[in-house]
C-alpha cells in the first residue's frame, strides 16, 4: 500500500468544505484533509444570499452531522406553482404544480440561507480535524507519484491529490491548462431578499416571463428570495434605480398575492452563463462545483450539482483507500471523471433548451411550452419523475447522497 500523503481543497465554501467533511470522515484521522481560502478569516460568514439545497443534497448534509445545526433556519418547500405570461397580463395562470414531498414527510428541497450553512459546515470541518488554512494556493506542480503544493503564507505541502473548489473563475483550472467550452447568455440573475405581509406557506412559484424566470423561493418568517433573470442591459438598469423606481419594478412582477413587499437587502444582478471544463481532472488534480461547471439557474441546480461532485468524489476516493490504492492516482480520478461529466453535460443540455423555450417572446413557442407543462401537470407519474429528477435521486446516485456514510 502506498504511503498516502495529504489532500489538499482549494476553496473553502459549500464544496470544498463538504468534501473536506466528507473525506475526513471516510478516510479516518491518519491522513491529513487542508482547506486553503482566504475567505475563511471571513466568520461568521456575511453571505446574504439562500440556496435551495435538494433532498438528496439535504441527506449528505445529515449524513456529514451538518442539517442539525442548519434545520431550524430551514424553509421547507411545500408545494411549487408554474405559470407562464407576459408582464403586462392581468392574470397569470398556473400551468403546473408540485407537491412537495419525496418520500413521505420529506420535501423535495428547502431553502437556506447561505451564511449558515457555510458556518455549519467550517464547524463541523474543525470538529472533524479538518485543517483551515486562510490563505491561498498560490502554486503546484504535479508529478507521478505526487503533487507539490505552495501556499500564499509559504507554506509547502507534499499532497497525494489538490482539489479545485476556487469557483467559476477558478486559478488551478487555468494553471492546468484545462479550457472550458460555453457560452453568454446576455442575461443576468437579480437576487434580493424581500419581505411581505402574508405567509408564503412554504410555497416556491416560477414564473415565466419573456426576458426570463422570476423565482419566488420562501425563506423562514414572511421573507422570500427572489432570483430575478433579465436581459444584461436591463439588470444593470433595475439595479441602478432608487428605492421608489426598484419597488415598482417589483411590484410589477412579484403581484400583490402575499400583500404589501419591500426589499430587505440591496439587489444585486450577476452575468449568466454555461460553461462546462473539458476536463473535470488533470494529473493530480480535481475539478468540482463551479470550478468544473456552470448552468443558468432556471432549473436551480447550480449548488446540487456541486454537491453532486463532492459525493462522487468523496466515494471514489474512500473507496481507493481501502483497496491499498493512492489516492491521487489516475485511474481513482477517471472514475470519478466518468460518473459526473455525463450528467453535468446532460443538465447542461436540459437548462440551455428550458432557458432557449421560456426566454423569449414567440407566440408558437408559449402555445407548445403552455401545452406542454398542461400534459405534464395531468400526467402523475411523469410529475413524480421530475420531481425525483428535482430532488436529486435518479440515476446513479453517490452513497452521500442516499444518506449513506462512507
Amino acid at each position: 500500500m502506498p504511503a498516502q500523503r495529504s489532500i489538499v481543497i482549494c476553496g473553502g465554501a459549500f464544496a470544498g468544505l463538504a468534501l473536506a467533511v466528507a473525506l475526513r470522515q471516510g478516510l479516518g484521522p491518519d491522513i491529513p484533509v487542508i482547506v486553503a481560502d482566504p475567505a475563511l478569516s471571513q466568520r461568521p460568514s456575511r453571505d446574504p444570499r439562500a440556496t435551495a439545497i435538494v433532498a438528496a443534497c439535504r441527506r449528505l448534509f445529515e449524513t456529514l452531522g451538518v442539517w442539525g445545526q442548519v434545520a431550524p433556519t430551514a424553509q421547507p418547500i411545500t408545494d411549487m406553482v408554474v405559470t407562464d405570461s407576459r408582464l403586462e397580463d392581468a392574470t397569470r395562470p398556473v400551468f403546473l404544480t408540485f407537491a412537495g414531498n419525496v418520500e413521505p414527510g420529506e420535501p423535495f428541497a428547502h431553502m437556506v440561507e447561505n451564511r449558515y450553512l457555510i458556518d455549519a459546515l467550517a464547524s463541523r470541518a474543525e470538529a472533524e480535524g479538518v485543517e483551515l488554512r486562510a490563505t491561498a494556493v498560490s502554486s503546484f506542480a504535479s508529478r507521478p507519484d505526487g503533487v507539490s503544493i505552495t501556499l500564499a503564507d509559504g507554506t509547502v505541502i507534499d499532497a497525494s491529490l489538490l482539489v479545485a473548489a476556487d469557483g467559476a473563475r477558478s486559478k488551478l483550472r487555468e494553471r492546468a491548462g484545462i479550457a472550458t467550452h460555453g457560452w453568454d447568455y446576455d442575461q443576468s440573475g437579480i437576487v434580493v431578499t424581500v419581505g411581505h405581509e402574508r405567509e408564503h406557506h412554504g410555497r416556491a412559484e416560477e414564473h415565466f416571463l419573456p426576458a426570463g424566470p422570476f423565482a419566488i423561493l420562501p425563506l423562514t418568517g414572511n421573507r422570500s428570495s427572489l432570483v430575478w433573470t433579465e436581459t444584461r442591459k436591463d439588470a444593470a438598469r433595475i439595479v441602478a434605480l432608487n428605492e421608489e423606481q426598484f419597488h415598482a419594478e417589483l411590484e410589477q412582477r412579484f403581484g400583490l398575492h402575499l400583500g404589501e413587499i419591500r426589499p430587505l437587502d440591496r439587489p444585486r444582478a450577476f452575468p449568466l452563463g454555461y460553461f462546462v471544463a473539458r476536463s473535470f481532472i488533470a494529473e493530480r488534480l480535481a475539478l468540482i462545483g463551479d470550478a468544473a461547471h456552470v448552468i443558468h439557474p432556471i432549473a436551480g441546480q447550480g449548488l446540487n450539482m456541486g454537491l453532486k461532485d463532492v459525493a462522487a468524489l468523496a466515494e471514489v476516493v474512500v473507496d481507493a483507500a481501502r483497496l491499498g490504492m493512492d489516492l491521487g492516482q489516475a485511474d481513482v480520478l477517471e472514475r470519478y471523471q466518468r460518473w459526473r461529466r455525463f450528467d453535468t453535460m446532460a443538465m447542461g443540455v436540459a437548462t440551455n433548451s428550458l432557458n432557449f423555450l421560456f426566454s423569449n417572446e414567440s407566440t408558437l413557442l408559449r402555445t407548445v411550452r403552455d401545452i406542454g407543462l398542461g400534459l405534464v401537470d395531468r400526467a402523475p407519474p411523469l410529475k413524480e419523475t421530475f420531481i425525483r429528477q428535482a430532488a436529486g435521486l435518479s440515476g446513479e446516485v453517490p452513497r452521500l447522497l442516499k444518506g449513506e456514510a462512507l
